[in-house]
């Protein structure tokens, strides 16, 4: 079984560059206070790294 996490918007995209709202928009969030589970890889920690400010681990599975 694969390792998942739970993602969710803590920030808002207004007045971010576009490669932060682009990122957002990657790993499938696009509204305040949205979650969503995605699978623990490398580039989706990294994606979560670039953004730390707009996003928060909720939870850690597997």
């Amino acid at each position: 079984m694969a390792k998942t996490i739970v993602i969710k918007q803590i920030g808002s995209p207004i007045r971010r560059p576009a490669k932060q709202r682009a990122t957002l928009i990657g790993l499938g969030l696009n509204k305040m206070h949205k979650t969503r589970e995605l699978e623990d890889t490398a580039s989706v920690r990294g994606m979560i790294n670039s953004i730390p400010h707009m996003v928060e681990i909720v939870e850690e599975k597997g």
